[in-house]
């Protein structure tokens, strides 16, 4: 973790063995994700001069790339939490479920994103919507209009660059997100050549 985990009490006194507590649950976070840069823990009693009892609630922020995440556990029904370990113990369960999520979705886009090929559009029919791209090994992998924007798909030709993601279709290999490679100046000499169908 980038900076020091915080664990504070809201117009409660400290309580070293609840703090000491909260960092071990902290620790365990740490386990299930070490990309987590810092988090901060609120331990208050709102409802302590209610009937109900002193019950506790417990806010957690987790700062994690490119998002917050935030748990908020206000259970003011719950009398299993005015023992403050319970509340600890059960808003870091969810603060783990949403940390699993989140590290699902990265993975989910870093596959995404190690899984982009690149290759050149081997065959080419326009007036059915489809082609065809060759990959690096020597394959085809089929392509219908719909995987490419419709203005890459006007300026598309025979042996022009291309980056894709590969997937299985239904009848094998198919390209999804197909995006034409165009270096500086490229897009207009694509445009100079009306694309040709093969037979």
């Amino acid at each position: 973790m980038q900076t020091t985990p915080q664990v504070s009490f809201d117009d409660l006194p400290i309580d070293d063995a609840v703090r000491d507590s909260a960092l071990d649950h902290i620790e365990q976070l740490e386990r299930l994700s070490d990309r987590i840069t810092g988090c901060h823990v609120v331990i208050a009693q709102p409802h302590r001069h209610h009937r109900e009892g002193r019950l506790y609630s417990i806010r957690i922020d987790l700062v994690v790339p490119g998002a917050e995440i935030v748990v908020n556990r206000d259970h003011h029904l719950d009398h299993a939490h005015e023992d403050v370990y319970v509340a600890l113990r059960d808003s870091f369960l969810a603060a783990r479920r949403r940390l699993e999520d989140h590290v699902r979705r990265l993975r989910g886009t870093e596959k995404a994103h190690a899984a982009r090929s690149r290759g050149r559009i081997s065959k080419l029919f326009p007036l059915h919507g489809y082609g065809f791209i060759e990959t690096p090994d020597g394959r085809e992998v089929y392509f219908h209009r719909h995987a490419i924007s419709d203005h890459d798909f006007r300026l598309a030709d025979v042996g022009a660059p291309v980056f894709f993601c590969e997937e299985d279709g239904d009848e094998g290999p198919q390209a999804s997100a197909v995006h034409l490679v165009r270096p500086h100046g490229a897009a207009t000499r694509y445009a100079d050549h009306a694309p040709r169908e093969e037979s």
